[in-house]
């Protein structure tokens, strides 16, 4: 038999180097050398097995000290890199490349435990109770914990379920082909991790049952149109000891007919007279919270103009601020006018065509205009 390269020297790290340093020694290295990479060459595949059979003791504190004290004659008999046929029930060694190099990329979780359904359901709420925050009872059909069983799905609650023998409570197996495995539910407990002897009469062994809850919902003040609260363990139950899923809950909020809101700032468009713009008033607006607000509008006043009411706006989410409110003014032309309105406006529309300071867009635009005819412009 040939002589083992010590294990250290396979993975090109001292014999004081902590675990880290390991994988990254090993990540690095099964990348270099890793069949894929290297397709036809003998050295290579060597090579990948040696770091993989080196990694396998180094990456065990109890493996790594035996090694450090006996050296290979440690493992005579039965050395990491041994039994790559077959199935593999989670053994180690090479069967867990992909999982070591890229389980925390791809979130995996080796032998992990499933968790029951998600589910989603649709809350509508008004305006106002966007503004303030609001509690909301919702009926969620489901599947819930079976309460003759208490979710074990086992009829006999002094038997619980048993561990499968065949993949040892993991729910899946690994075929190996090559230098590749191939992994799928485990055909003995069908993926569940657990084996159930006498099934429970109600819920078929399956842990759970189908009902109806009643759920309050919690809708913070602020909450905006499309938001997505997420309810931790309240999904539908997993059954046989697995952990629910969670519960979505995607929030409309219904169009106010005064307000409209942009993030924490209100708009609010409020229709004034031609003679109160001109002349100039105080008009008295409405707020989200309730109250009401007055605004100067100052003589002169046009269309489209803003005026700020500042922390009269909506709720920022997760905080006691508000936001801004805006006064839009739309100036109102007056219809089916009297006849003594008619002779009052004729009067002053005789008088401003003489007048340009009363007038100074108008008159500006028509200035551009007679430019634009004759050429200047």
């Amino acid at each position: 038999m040939a002589t083992k390269i010590d294990y250290y020297s396979v993975l090109e790290v001292s014999r004081d180097a902590n675990g880290d340093e390991i994988k990254r020694a090993y990540r690095r290295l099964a990348m270099k050398y890793h069949p894929d990479r290297n397709q036809g060459d003998a050295e290579a595949e060597g090579k990948f097995k040696e770091i993989n059979e080196a990694y396998d003791v180094l990456k065990d504190e109890n493996k790594r000290a035996a090694y450090d004290r006996f050296g290979h004659a440690a493992f005579e008999g039965g050395g990491p890199g041994a039994g790559a046929g077959g199935f593999d029930f989670g053994g180690g060694g090479l069967g867990d490349i992909f999982e070591q190099m890229f389980g925390d990329m791809m979130g995996g979780r080796r032998g992990g435990r499933r968790s029951g359904a998600d589910l989603q359901v649709q809350v509508t709420i008004t305006f106002a109770e966007a503004f303030a925050g609001v509690k909301k009872k919702i009926t969620v059909p489901s599947r819930v914990t079976c309460e003759s069983c208490d979710g074990t799905g086992s009829a006999d609650r002094d038997q619980p379920p048993e561990t499968c023998p065949s993949c040892h409570g993991a729910g899946k197996v690994r075929a190996q082909q090559g230098f590749f495995f191939v992994e799928r539910p485990c055909p003995t407990c069908h993926g569940t991790g657990r084996l159930i002897r006498n099934p429970c009469k109600e819920c078929h062994g399956t842990g759970t049952v189908e009902k109806n809850r009643t759920i309050e919902v919690a809708i913070p003040a602020g909450v905006e149109d499309g938001t997505r609260i997420r309810m931790s363990g309240e999904g539908e139950a997993g059954g046989k000891g697995v952990p629910a899923g969670d519960l979505y809950v995607h929030v409309t909020v219904e169009a106010h007919p005064i307000f409209q809101r942009d993030g924490s700032n209100i708009y609010c468009r409020v229709p004034v007279r031609m003679a109160q713009a001109a002349l100039g008033t105080e008009i008295e607006v409405p707020v989200v919270d309730g109250s009401r607000s007055k605004v100067k509008i100052p003589a002169g006043t046009q269309t489209g103009e803003h005026f700020r009411l500042r922390g009269k706006g909506f709720s920022v989410l997760r905080s006691s601020a508000r936001g801004d409110m805006y006064i839009q003014v739309v100036v109102e032309t007056p219809r089916h006018l009297t006849k003594r309105q008619r002779e009052l406006l004729e009067e002053f529309e005789g008088d401003a065509s003489g007048h340009a300071k009363g007038s100074p867009e108008s008159t500006g635009f028509f200035s551009k205009v007679k430019d634009f005819f004759e050429g200047k412009l």
